[in-house]
C-alpha cells in the first residue's frame, strides 16, 4: 500500500478541503475545513484538528469546550476533494450544544428543528 500524502488531495484556492465528521454509528455530526497541516496534526495526534477560517489558525476541536473528536478513521472521496472523518465524539459536536450541527430539516417547505440542545450538566 502506498503511504498517504496529504498533498495528493485537491484543495480550494485557499488551501482548504471540506471534512465531514461522522460518528461510528453513521450519524453526521458536522462539517468543517481542513488544511494539509491540520490533516497532518490529526493523523499524528489522533485529536481532530480543523482550520478556523474566522481566526485563520488551527482549531483543535474541543480544546476549550472539552467536546473533543478522536479520529477513528480518515476516508478520502473518489475525487480526492472531500474528507470523511469517522470520530469518537465527546459531548456535543455543534457550538449550539447539540449532538449534530444538522439539527434543522426542511419539511413541507418549512424549517423544523429536529434536535434539541443537550442539557447542560452545570445548570442541573
Amino acid at each position: 500500500m502506498p503511504a498517504f500524502d496529504p498533498d495528493s488531495l485537491t484543495y480550494t484556492a485557499a488551501g482548504l478541503i471540506p471534512a465531514i465528521a461522522q460518528s461510528e454509528a453513521g450519524e453526521v455530526l458536522m462539517m468543517a475545513w481542513m488544511t494539509s497541516a491540520s490533516i497532518a496534526e490529526t493523523l499524528e495526534t489522533g485529536q481532530v484538528t480543523y482550520w478556523s477560517r474566522s481566526r485563520q489558525e488551527l482549531w483543535r476541536k474541543g480544546e476549550t469546550s472539552g467536546h473533543r473528536q478522536r479520529l477513528i478513521e480518515l476516508r478520502v472521496d473518489c475525487d480526492r476533494d472531500c474528507l470523511l472523518l469517522i470520530v469518537e465524539q465527546t459531548g456535543p459536536a455543534c457550538h449550539t450544544n447539540r449532538r449534530s450541527c444538522f439539527y434543522t430539516a426542511v419539511r413541507g417547505g418549512a424549517e423544523v428543528e429536529i434536535m434539541a440542545p443537550l442539557e447542560d450538566p452545570s445548570s442541573a
